[in-house]
């Protein structure tokens, strides 16, 4: 994977961390197991408001969802995803949310125009971080997985 870049001043607040950086590992690490990310092997460092997240996953899918719920947290800009990838598969495209964006919206502006209801795959593609296809918010960065043929 690469680095990844987050509006620092949106996302989860998480206990200990302030708009100027990020939690601590152990917070962020908290924030993985909350969404039940499988995270052993995963190493998470934060550097101001970077954080650089290595070790290894099994699927390209957790790596990217690893990624988001750490840069999804308020006071972090960026993360440097260094994760190695067991069974590596085509990475989904990133989105980062807009004013008066809906999951429908962005699947009709991605996916082509009368594949609204398609928004339920990037819901999916997006939980357990999401929790309602309504909840989602500018600034917020999603995974936007390609359509089956």
């Amino acid at each position: 994977m690469s680095v990844f870049s987050f509006l620092k001043n949106v996302g989860a607040k998480l206990l200990g961390s302030s708009d100027a950086t990020a939690a601590t590992s152990d917070e962020l690490k908290k924030e993985l197991a909350k969404h039940h990310l499988d995270t052993e092997g995963v190493q998470v460092q934060v550097d101001g408001d970077k954080v650089i997240v290595s070790g290894a996953v099994d699927s390209t899918e957790q790596a990217e969802k690893i990624v988001l719920a750490l840069g999804n947290t308020l006071g972090v800009s960026e993360v440097d995803s260094q994760i190695a990838v067991a069974a590596p598969t085509t990475e989904a495209r990133m989105y980062t949310v807009k004013s008066g964006d809906t999951l429908w919206n962005i699947a009709e502006t991605l996916y082509g125009k009368g594949k609204g209801p398609k928004y339920t795959v990037i819901f999916e593609a997006n939980t357990p971080m999401l929790t309602h296809p309504d909840k989602i918010y500018p600034g917020q960065v999603l995974r936007i997985p390609e359509l089956d043929a």
